[in-house]
């Protein structure tokens, strides 16, 4: 895992995305361990507290569980549960200025949705 920390949000919220994109993207699977809170502070060089909080996070929304002893791990309906609250946010918060945008432009969306749909 790859982490390019920057000013804009706490650490801990930008290990917790970082975390949800692997969900979403495949790389961790339903079932799979999270890499241990020590390993991740070592390795970034942050304060396991930071590292915990993400983590809990994680386990507030059932994206991860904790098994006493053993780590966290994804739970199975992680990525269906991320992918429906993704789609949502995008559609209440993103396509609106997406649409915004276009209209602006005077840009054809049906053409534009065409010309996507050949690349």
């Amino acid at each position: 895992m790859s982490i390019a920390w920057n000013d804009n949000a706490p650490i801990y919220r930008q290990l917790k995305d970082r975390v949800m994109s692997m969900m979403l993207d495949g790389v961790l699977k339903p079932g799979d361990a999270l890499p241990s809170v020590r390993q991740i502070a070592a390795e970034y060089q942050l304060n396991p507290i930071t590292v915990s909080r993400a983590y809990q996070e994680l386990a507030d929304e059932n994206l991860v569980e904790k098994r006493r002893g053993l780590g966290m791990y994804m739970t199975d309906n992680a990525r269906d549960q991320l992918l429906a609250s993704e789609r949502e946010r995008f559609l209440k918060e993103e396509w609106p200025l997406v649409i915004e945008r276009i209209n602006r432009l005077g840009l054809d969306s049906e053409a534009l949705l065409r010309k996507g749909g050949s690349q």
